[in-house]
């Protein structure tokens, strides 16, 4: 489906911000990197509750080694039907994903809890 973007893909391209643009060409620091792949988008698609640390809010973190965090390594993977291939870039540097304060993927491994939800903007619930 076009504009449709696998979650793998878009920790790649957040890594890949940390690493190059914060790290190798220091064109931002890592707060100003940090907010503009959480707090701004979540701002802008009207996810109040996401994109901060803070109480109440809900608890989607990732953490990760400033200093060893990138893209890592692209590969193919045939898990579509009938054996169709996708590409995928596992990022280097991630310890651990958090959503909604449980762990979901540690050392590149998924724990099996399965704790999202569909997250719908306020302009979604302003039409309901």
């Amino acid at each position: 489906m076009a504009g449709r973007t696998s979650p793998g893909a878009v920790i790649a391209t957040s890594a890949y911000i940390l690493s190059y643009w914060v790290r190798e060409q220091q064109a931002l620091t890592l707060e100003q990197a940090v907010q503009k792949l959480t707090f701004v988008p979540a701002s802008a698609f009207g996810l109040h509750d996401r994109g901060m640390i803070r109480p109440g809010l809900a608890a989607d973190l990732v953490v990760f080694d400033p200093a060893t965090v990138s893209p890592g390594e692209t590969d193919h993977v045939a898990d579509f039907p009938a054996g169709a291939t996708r590409m995928r870039r596992l990022p280097q540097g991630v310890d651990c994903t958090i959503v909604n304060g449980e762990v979901l993927i540690e050392d590149g491994k998924h724990t099996g809890a399965l704790p999202g939800r569909v997250v719908r903007s306020s302009a979604y619930h302003a039409r309901a």
